[in-house]
């Protein structure tokens, strides 16, 4: 019997994890909340073969420490980090052994991207809805409105400084393209793009289930 314990829930809601990774035959699977300081350790009274972590706690807890995916890792048990705490602790961690997937764990990894605050967002707690967006979504966002020349490089910067200086539970595109100084038209644009726009730290969580999947 193969155990995979998965830390998510904001990222990706557990229904549609199950559809994509889900126990069978000779696999169990099993689906837990953001992962929080002191998680791991009772995890590992579990036997997991493998972990994978997907969100975390940032400020509401302690974040999941180092030691702790280490020590993990010293036991034999594969870990696995993508989208938000962990693409974070994977870039951290990956010459010690943790398997980083995915374009938010990429980011972290090349130095594109350096703080906590990029995937932060803030969450109801008994739904686990994320109230707020992710600074790393709004930046993959902008960045292919540029390409697709919806917007200049000089209104993207500006979109992202706003975005930037708002503190993380507050911050969303609506607020973010109100106090910006681009035309109604303009705006319209961007919000059509915004819509049909992949959740970049979704796409990751689902990158992650199907590479542990496919194993």
């Amino acid at each position: 019997m193969t155990k995979i314990i998965i830390y998510t829930g904001l990222s990706l809601p557990f229904s549609e994890a199950k559809e994509i990774l889900d126990s069978h035959g000779d696999v169990e699977v099993i689906y837990k909340r953001p992962i929080k300081r002191g998680d791991l350790n009772l995890a590992l009274k579990e036997n997991p073969d493998i972990i994978g972590i997907i969100d975390g706690v940032f400020h509401q807890s302690s974040a999941v420490g180092h030691k702790e995916i280490l020590n993990a890792i010293k036991k034999g048990i594969k870990v696995y980090g993508a989208s938000s705490m962990g693409a974070l602790r994977a870039s951290e961690l990956d010459v010690l052994g943790m398997t980083g997937i995915g374009y938010v764990y990429n980011q972290y990894a090349s130095g594109e991207v350096d703080s906590d605050d990029d995937v932060a967002v803030m969450l109801d707690s008994d739904t686990l809805e994320a109230l707020s967006e992710p600074l790393i979504n709004m930046k993959y966002v902008f960045a292919n409105a540029v390409e697709e020349n919806i917007i200049t490089e000089d209104e993207k910067d500006e979109l992202l400084a706003i975005a930037k200086e708002t503190f993380y539970p507050k911050r969303n595109y609506a607020q973010t393209l109100s106090a910006s100084n681009l035309d109604a038209s303009k705006k319209d644009k961007l919000i059509d793009f915004i819509r049909q726009s992949p959740d970049i730290k979704k796409e990751d969580a689902k990158k992650l289930l199907h590479h542990i999947k496919m194993r």
